[in-house]
């Protein structure tokens, strides 16, 4: 599939689609509990289907038949050995988790994904199942899915680099079920907004971490996660490519609905980034009533450290193109684990519009680039998608952005929002 995109100009009400993160999250801790758990909200996205079908071949029942509300039945954490390979598909933090709990089954799993999730690295995880008394190996000895498990491990102490929370915040869910309490040694502990909001939602499913200074990590074992209902807030990585598109598009008007500054998530910085920027923005509320941003206001570049939000890199480099002077892109080592190396792969695409970029293992500056249109690749990369996406609703001509249905991955509804703002996007 292709978009195809001219410049446009912005205006209208949008709602942004329920938490990517809290979603998964949600969805693994209630088919851990003892009942029925609810989620209000869900984002009905493709990662989200993906783990809803692994955690049924573990044993859970989840009715996703209403888009507003899941219902889960929960397993009490006595999880079977599937009876198939469990195929995350796309979802790292599908796969990470499951890589995780299939750590807790008396039985072997194998779990493997599309070709993304087949090289990127999870060594980390299969050292620390190993170190519990699990065992763990990758089938092509590269640390890499497809990774065979066997439980079950019990506690113990194990560590992790910090570039990549994904590799850790899974075992803090597991752990609290293992046989023995389990403390969790960290390095350098980047993307602490996830790690947060894993504490915070293990909360509320009865289930206690206790967090000494992002160091180590303490969870006690035997726990039992109990039901729980939860309202799903708007997803502020999602928020990002509408948000900034408003900005920078001239003559743009757009209110958003459903954000809440009081989340979890890291990138709710970007309303800061932008009124830092210089950008006109309206907030209500801390956002619950509503965020209005008008576009086309000049922009000047600042730092910005991108440790706690890898996954706004792409889209705050199209930002920077836009902003007058230079932006720099502090702190991005994380963004190159996933799907695709996302500093990377958004350079390529923008270069191909003309942007002007310099380039450190851990920093990505940007200078401002006047744009034109160009045949861009998405990389298979929802993020590279959305973010090429919107640098062409300020490029001079019309731009095709490929692998357009990968979008669908964080965002189901990106093509409908975007065009429901009077984006001159079309679907090919």
């Amino acid at each position: 599939m292709k978009f195809v995109i001219n410049p446009s100009t912005l205006s209208g009400q949008a709602r942004i689609p329920g938490n990517k993160s809290g979603t998964a999250r949600g969805v693994v801790f209630g088919s851990l509990a003892c009942g029925t758990s609810t989620l209000v909200n869900p984002l009905t996205n493709l990662d989200s289907y993906s783990i809803v079908k692994m955690m049924t071949a573990l044993g859970a029942k989840i009715d996703t038949s209403d888009n507003a509300k899941w219902i889960i039945e929960g397993t009490g954490g006595k999880l079977n050995v599937p009876s198939c390979v469990l195929d995350a598909e796309n979802s790292g933090t599908g796969f990470y988790f499951l890589l995780a709990l299939c750590g807790l089954i008396p039985g072997y799993s194998v779990l493997t994904g599309d070709y993304q999730i087949c090289y990127r690295p999870a060594q980390p995880m299969i050292d620390a199942i190993n170190a519990l008394g699990g065992q763990a190996f990758s089938t092509r000895g590269t640390g890499t899915a497809p990774v065979v498990v066997k439980g079950p491990f019990h506690g113990g102490e194990i560590s992790f680099p910090g570039v990549n929370s994904q590799w850790m915040t899974p075992f803090l869910c597991a752990c609290a079920l293992a046989d023995g309490d389990t403390l969790i040694h960290e390095t350098d502990l980047l993307e602490r907004p996830y790690v947060d909001m894993t504490i915070g939602m293990l909360k509320i499913a009865g289930i206690e971490v206790e967090n000494r200074n992002y160091e180590e990590f303490f969870v006690r074992g035997n726990q039992r996660f109990k039901p729980f209902t939860y309202v799903l807030p708007s997803d502020w990585g999602s928020s990002g490519y509408p948000l900034i598109a408003t900005a920078i598009t001239k003559g743009s008007n757009v209110t958003f609905h459903g954000l809440d500054l009081g989340d979890y998530a890291g990138e709710k910085a970007f309303v800061q980034i932008l009124k830092d920027m210089g950008a006109k923005i309206n907030v209500v509320d801390q956002g619950r009533g509503g965020i209005t941003v008008e576009g086309g206001h000049p922009l000047h570049g600042i730092e910005i450290d991108c440790s706690g939000t890898p996954d706004a890199v792409p889209i705050l480099a199209v930002l920077g193109c836009y902003a007058q002077g230079s932006t720099v892109l502090k702190n991005i080592g994380a963004c190159r684990l996933k799907e695709t190396d996302r500093a990377k792969s958004i350079r390529e695409e923008l270069e191909k519009m003309g942007a002007k970029f310099d380039e450190t293992a851990d920093t990505l500056t940007i200078h401002h680039s006047r744009l034109h249109g160009a045949k861009l690749s998405g990389h298979h990369d929802h993020r590279i998608v959305m973010a090429s996406s919107v640098a062409a609703l300020i490029a001079d001509g019309q731009s095709e952005v490929d692998n357009a249905e990968y979008s669908a991955v964080s965002f189901p509804n990106f093509y409908e929002l975007m065009s429901s703002i009077n984006a001159d996007i079309k679907r090919l």
